[in-house]
């Protein structure tokens, strides 16, 4: 694990199709799915006004 990063654990629950679509392209592309949903939260457009309005 890279020392650098702050590490969270977040539990998130999937529907049945949402986890095999996420094992399945885990799959496809050899990716763990650690690592296609933190790309993915990465790729999120956040503006800095509407990151604080849900506080």
């Amino acid at each position: 694990m890279n020392k650098k990063w702050a590490v969270k654990r977040l539990t998130v629950n999937l529907t049945l199709e949402e986890r095999n679509k996420l094992e399945e392209y885990c799959a496809i592309t050899g990716r763990a799915a650690t690592d296609v949903i933190r790309e993915l939260l990465r790729s999120l457009p956040v503006e800095k006004e509407a990151a604080g309005a849900g506080r």
